[in-house]
């Protein structure tokens, strides 16, 4: 499999080399946020009790690291769906190459596609904005977001194949994310000092929002605390169901 998968990472890797575009227009939205959104919060974080340790980039950043790990690779289904109405699924029905491989080709493509925005994001913050964070804290929040775009990757390729409809599958994916984008505590952080009763017990039943306190946990070098362990369980998890239903719908479109 191997093989199959290098063929399969080759090709989408290519195809995103030949339109580099594209990747400059997902980084521009956190982008955007960093340097427009962020100075407003440099008040809030010193004057409003409740919010985690840290200044304003510490919480901020890997906060959008997590936004371009959802949103960057939620909509990746669009790519799917114009190869489906263009016939390579078909195509590819009467290859040998693996069902799983085919996934995750295209999956680890879209992580790369992460990480490399990631770091444009944590580069800008340093020497922008005077971002510090352990080097080891930092590596770790890399390892969050590419397992967080593997999720996001491989269930956004699970629902086009699902719903094979061009006009269903964004009014889907914008009727989820949106929620899941203010529960997570991505723009401002949803804890029991800032946020109602109500509103924080819902936070955490979105499990993105568990991450989002994993990411801030590493950036501030805190390696051991109940935040990094909770949310990178809950990552794990999130990521095997995510490619399993992934594989299993490949499968499914395949035979």
């Amino acid at each position: 499999m191997g093989h199959d998968l290098w063929l399969v990472f080759r090709r989408e890797f290519g195809l995103s080399v030949r339109n580099p575009t594209w990747l400059g227009i997902q980084l521009m939205q956190p982008v955007l946020y960093l340097t427009l959104f962020g100075p407003l919060m440099e008040r809030m974080v010193a004057n409003t009790p409740g919010f985690p340790p840290g200044d304003v980039w510490t919480i901020f950043t890997p906060a959008l690291i997590v936004m371009v790990a959802l949103f960057g690779t939620s909509f990746v289904g669009f790519g799917l769906l114009a190869e489906y109405r263009n016939g390579v699924i078909e195509r590819l029905r009467v290859t040998p190459v693996s069902r799983v491989a085919l996934l995750l080709g295209k999956v680890f493509n879209n992580a790369l596609q992460t990480l490399v925005q990631a770091c444009v994001l944590i580069l800008l913050a340093m020497l922008v904005f005077g971002l510090r964070a352990p080097v080891g804290g930092v590596l770790l929040s890399l390892v969050i977001a590419a397992l967080l775009a593997v999720t996001m990757a491989s269930s956004s390729y699970a629902v086009a194949l699902t719903l094979k409809d061009e006009q269903a599958f964004p009014a889907l994916l914008n009727s989820v994310m949106l929620p899941v984008l203010l529960l997570s505590g991505i723009l401002i952080p949803i804890t029991s000092g800032l946020a109602p009763d109500w509103l924080y017990t819902l936070s955490r039943i979105n499990p993105f929002s568990h991450v989002v306190e994993a990411e801030r946990a590493s950036f501030r070098g805190e390696i051991t605390i109940d935040a990094l362990l909770t949310g990178s369980i809950v990552l794990v998890v999130l990521t095997g169901l995510a490619v399993w239903w992934g594989t299993r719908t490949f499968r499914r479109e395949s035979a």
